[in-house]
């Protein structure tokens, strides 16, 4: 059961993707993709890479945006011409675009669609609120969250379409520090705006580097409260962390929480994860 990556590691991306190709004509662009197989975009200036949620806006000269989505396994990669690429086999390689001097390599994306711009909100409008962006909305947020009142509350936090960005990692630390079980119902929850805003406050305090950490601390093994700490002692109370998965399949998440230190409902705890079901870790986007 692997991850897709954070809002703040999208927002990362883009921000990077944004200082290699915005403002420069590209020289090349080469789409390894049945439906875009015959797209060319040279010449074209980048004016601008925008994160939305989860999601990347590469908007191009002349009215047309490129989407993509990362879900689990995909990546962007910035080299300059003539490094080699290192981000995975020549195989995996789903788009191209350079400049006079960037490389930007997208590997194994799931989602890729050139668009108008003026129909960017096909593929986006659905979401809610960005968590990262400067126009953030905590209200429409929290009227999205509240319209589902009987909702477990570690599900409506991950639901993009009432607020986008946040994912399994800051849903599972936020709802420890403000010591509730994901399986509170929304409704139940003693102070939704301040649950939804300390999210934002440590997505906020990561997206400006590639480790996330919501303990204050980027020492290796020191950076969580909970996450992927199954078995280990909570680290205020010293009670053994405790993991299950949270809705249906094919979209359960693994969640874990501290039966001490959170209260609510919780199901029977399930075995330690394996290696193989842990997210990956956090993907780099530049070398």
């Amino acid at each position: 059961m692997r991850a897709v990556p954070e809002g703040d590691t999208v927002w990362l991306a883009a921000k990077r993707m944004d200082e290699a190709l915005a403002g420069r004509a590209l020289v090349l662009s080469d789409f390894r993709v049945p439906q875009l197989a015959t797209a060319d975009l040279s010449g074209r200036a980048v004016l601008e890479v925008v994160p939305r949620g989860k999601h990347m806006l590469t908007r191009i000269e002349g009215g047309l945006t490129l989407h993509t989505h990362f879900r689990m396994d995909g990546s962007w990669h910035l080299y300059r011409p003539g490094d080699r690429w290192q981000g995975g086999p020549a195989w995996q390689v789903r788009a191209v675009l350079e400049n006079a001097e960037w490389q930007a390599v997208g590997y194994r994306l799931p989602v890729l669609e050139l668009l108008e711009t003026a129909d960017e909100d096909a593929a986006v409008g659905h979401l809610g609120p960005d968590v990262l962006a400067d126009d953030w909305d905590l209200d429409e947020a929290l009227r999205r969250l509240r319209s589902e009142p009987d909702r477990e509350v570690g599900l409506a936090l991950l639901d993009q379409r009432a607020l986008a960005g946040l994912g399994n990692l800051y849903r599972t630390e936020v709802l420890f520090l403000r010591g509730l079980t994901p399986w509170v119902r929304v409704a139940d929850v003693p102070d939704l705006p301040a649950l939804v805003e300390k999210g934002r406050r440590l997505m906020l305090a990561n997206r400006g580097h590639w480790e996330q950490s919501t303990t204050g601390s980027l020492r290796r093994g020191q950076s969580h409260w909970v996450f992927e700490r199954s078995g280990q002692p909570c680290r205020r109370c010293g009670t053994r962390i405790l993991t299950a998965e949270q809705g249906r399949a094919p979209y359960a998440r693994l969640t874990y929480w501290c039966p001490r230190c959170q209260i609510g409902p919780a199901p029977p705890p399930a075995r330690a994860p394996r290696r193989t079901d842990r997210p990956l870790g956090r993907s780099r986007y530049v070398p």
